[in-house]
């Protein structure tokens, strides 16, 4: 459904539209409320739970049903700008929000261990110990991911199928927001995993996903014709030729897409620093420990020779 040609505004793609929602837009709000439930319940009880945490979910959720709930939805099967702008607020924007509020703890500390609660602790652990996890927190997958994602996913004009196919639009979503959360978790998961890379391997894995989106999207930026065979005509009802919506979709990869990649780069650079001074501090005391009891031994010797 597109506006009338010279109508639409920005505003437009923000309204909520239950037609059009996706199916993972209401997977959104189910979340919400899970964590809310178990955060509060917690609070009632005063085991504590993070506020800051709390609120970081809470906006990973919001940030979450805005690129699903509204009309923003509809509209991108007219535009590959706003499917753009979908697929880097799923993989970009709403996986760091929503690891920073240690999802995995608050089920681990607000789940019963009776009743119903019993098997689904089971399955959390089982999960978190299976070889599956393991796989999937490798460092080269999220390389593997940001590549699927992008250029292998555009340039093979497999978008264009996806969206063709009965509920494609959906199931494309569904896997952004995953592959975002499994690229996401050895960089953001304030919850304990199974793998944690070093930092070494954290830095060279946001630098070359920092490439790929840079190239992906300066190759939308100069593009001067339609790339894609689902987005082949130009879209005049918005008042714009394709060669633009491809150059705005590219704009969003530079800026949108690359801002919280260069966040955790610099993020990463702190706690490799702060890493590093403490291991020092470690080291330097314990050679002085050890030049003490040296000191000592000495002393205690030619004191007594004396």
């Amino acid at each position: 459904m597109n506006p009338e040609k010279g109508s639409f505004e920005l505003s437009a793609l923000f309204q909520f539209d239950p037609a059009s929602a996706s199916p993972l837009a209401w997977l959104a709000v189910a979340c919400l409320v899970a964590y809310l439930t178990g955060a509060i319940s917690l609070w009632v009880s005063r085991r504590g739970w993070t506020v800051g945490g709390t609120f970081s979910f809470v906006l990973g959720c919001l940030a979450w049903f805005t690129a699903t709930g509204l009309s923003v939805n509809r509209y991108a099967e007219d535009l590959v700008s706003v499917l753009l702008f979908q697929q880097i607020t799923l993989m970009v924007a709403v996986p760091p929000l929503l690891l920073m509020g240690s999802p995995g703890r608050l089920l681990l500390k607000a789940t019963p261990r009776r009743g119903l609660g019993r098997p689904v602790l089971r399955a959390a652990l089982s999960g978190y110990r299976s070889r599956t996890a393991m796989v999937l927190l490798h460092p080269a997958i999220a390389i593997v991911v940001a590549a699927l994602a992008f250029p292998t996913l555009y340039f093979s004009d497999a978008v264009s199928w996806f969206l063709s196919l009965p509920g494609g639009h959906p199931l494309l979503l569904t896997m952004f927001l995953l592959f975002g959360v499994i690229a996401g978790a050895p960089l953001w998961s304030l919850d304990p995993l199974p793998r944690n890379p070093s930092y070494v391997v954290r830095m060279a894995d946001v630098g070359i996903e920092i490439q790929i989106h840079a190239v992906f999207g300066l190759i939308l930026l100069m593009s001067s014709g339609a790339m894609f065979s689902w987005y082949a005509d130009d879209p005049e009802a918005w008042g714009m030729t394709r060669a633009l919506d491809q150059a705005i979709g590219g704009g969003l990869v530079w800026s949108y897409g690359e801002l919280p990649l260069i966040i955790v780069l610099v993020v990463t650079l702190s706690k490799w620093r702060k890493s590093d001074l403490r291991k020092a501090k470690r080291l330097q005391s314990k050679e002085d420990a050890e030049l003490d009891a040296y000191n000592e031994y000495l002393a205690e010797k030619y004191g007594n020779e004396r």
